[in-house]
This record gives structure tokens, sequence and C-alpha cells, in this order.
């Protein structure tokens, strides 16, 4: 089977036109080298591929007829995606939280607040 098929049969991309397209871009590997979309994968196979700022690692265990529900991709693949590329990405997802990109607006009231606190100093204080 082409690994575009096989990548939209194990349900990592929603149609088969994404999984080409990232074959194409080079986000899918076969043994560390970039492959066509029309690779032909094997069981055993190791593939990775980058989706979402996830480095994913998966070993095919078989092919499937056509495309498979969510409950049964796990006969199909093994997912050996070591744990610190999803903390990684849980840390990225945290770190922008409290980022706002420079001239998105005025400040919300929860920000004029921090800027005020940061601003303030015991001289002002005391003036009163």
């Amino acid at each position: 089977m082409r690994i575009d098929k096989y990548l939209w049969c194990i349900r990592y991309y929603k149609t088969r036109t994404i999984a080409t397209t990232a074959c194409k871009k080079g986000q899918v590997k076969i043994g560390g080298d970039s492959v066509k979309p029309s690779r032909e994968v094997y069981p055993q196979d190791i593939i990775e591929l980058r989706k979402n700022q996830i480095n994913y690692r998966l070993k095919v265990n078989d092919i499937p007829e056509s495309r498979v529900g969510a409950k049964l991709v796990d006969l199909y693949r093994t997912d050996t995606t070591p744990k610190e590329q999803f903390e990684a990405q849980e840390l990225l997802k945290y770190s922008k939280d409290y980022y706002r990109k420079k001239g998105v607006g005025r400040p919300t009231k929860k920000d004029r607040r921090d800027i005020d606190d940061y601003t303030d100093t015991p001289q002002d204080e005391d003036m009163d």
C-alpha cells in the first residue's frame, strides 16, 4: 500500500491530499529517508512523521484494506513516539498562553492591572 494511503487509512491525516502533501514536504520518512507519496509500505517498517510539531514514530504491524475506525487503529500500527515529544508540546502550549504579539490591540483589563502593578513603586504610596 502507498504511504500516503496508509497514513490516511490509520487516521493520521484527515484526507489523502493532506497526507500526500506531507510526504512531498519531507515530513514523512522511512528508515531516515524522506519518501515520495507513492512509496510502498510493508509490515515491520518504521515510519517517522512530523505533525503539529511532534515527531511521531510508528511501526507498521499490518496493512488495512481501507480506512479503519479509530478503535481499530492499534491493530495496524504501534506508536513508539518518545514521551519527551509530547512533554515539549505541553511546554510550548503553556508558553503561548502568556504571549501576546506586539500590535494585537489595546491591553486587556488584566494586562493593564499587571502593568500598573509592575510600574507602581513604594514612593507613590508614601506621597498619599
